[in-house]
C-alpha cells in the first residue's frame, strides 16, 4: 500500500495524537507498557536474520532489539509520519541508519516487498499496536503472511487485567480511551484462529496478572 492509499482519518488521528506526545513518548510508556522487553529478549534472531516491527513508533524496541541481536536487520512500518520523524532521528542518533529501513505504511494491508525490498521476515512483532489499530485482526493476518517458513510473530499488548481489582481495570481503561486505546478482548481467540489457520503453534502467556498478553506465533507445522 502506497502513503497515499493509507487510510486517511487513521492517519491524521495518530499524527494528531502524537504530533507532541512522540517527544515525551518513551519516558512515560515505560511505567505501563509493560512486557516490551520479555517480547525483545524471546525473538531469538537466527544470525544474519530479518526483523520487522509493525507499529515501530518511536523505534524504542527497534534500537534495543538492534542490541540484543547485532548480526540481524531490522525494519519499522508505521502509519503516523510523526511518529516515524522521530524513529528516524533515534536510528541516526544511534548509527543504525544503514542497519534500519522505516516506512510508512497501515499494519493491516502493506506491501513488504515494495516498502522494503524483500517478501518476507524471519520474526515480525507488534509491541502494544494492536489496541490501536481498527480493524486490527487483518493486521494478524498479514503479518503471518509476511513471515518466512521457519518464521514467527510475537505480540504483546493489553490484556483484560482479569486478576486486577476492578477499580483499577476502571481507571486504566478511562486512561487508555484518552489516547485512543482499546484492548482488545478477544485477542486471545483471533490469535488461536489465525494460529490454526496457517497450521503454526501457539504460546500465549498472560503477564502481571492479565495486565498484558504475550503471544508467540511459531513454526508451521
Amino acid at each position: 500500500m502506497s502513503t497515499s492509499e493509507l487510510p486517511a482519518s487513521h492517519a491524521e488521528l495518530m499524527d494528531g495524537v502524537y504530533r507532541w506526545q512522540r517527544h515525551f513518548y518513551d519516558l512515560t510508556r515505560k511505567y505501563y507498557l509493560l512486557g516490551r522487553d520479555r517480547l525483545i529478549s524471546g525473538l531469538d534472531v537466527p544470525a544474519g536474520g530479518t526483523v520487522l516491527e509493525l507499529g515501530c513508533g518511536t523505534g524504542r524496541n527497534i534500537v534495543l532489539a538492534t542490541r540484543r541481536y547485532p548480526d540481524a536487520r531490522f525494519f519499522g512500518l508505521d502509519i503516523s509520519a510523526e511518529m516515524l520523524e522521530t524513529a528516524s532521528a533515534a536510528m541516526a542518533r544511534e548509527g543504525l541508519s544503514g542497519r534500519v529501513a522505516l516506512a510508512r505504511g497501515d499494519a493491516t494491508d502493506f506491501d513488504a516487498k515494495a516498502l522494503f525490498g524483500l517478501e518476507s521476515f524471519d520474526r515480525i512483532f507488534v509491541s502494544y499496536s494492536l489496541s490501536m489499530i481498527p480493524g486490527w485482526e487483518k493486521t494478524v493476518s498479514a503479518a503471518l503472511a509476511a513471515l518466512s517458513p521457519d518464521g514467527s510473530l510475537h505480540v504483546v499488548d493489553f490484556g483484560q487485567q482479569e486478576a486486577l481489582p476492578g477499580w483499577f481495570r476502571t481507571l486504566l481503561r478511562g486512561w487508555l480511551r484518552k489516547f485512543h486505546v482499546e484492548p482488545r478482548e478477544s485477542l486471545r481467540d483471533v490469535v488461536e484462529s489465525e494460529s490454526a489457520r496457517v497450521g503454526a503453534s501457539l504460546r500465549f502467556r498472560t503477564l502481571y496478572r492479565g495486565y498484558a498478553w504475550l503471544a508467540v506465533v511459531g513454526q508451521r507445522n
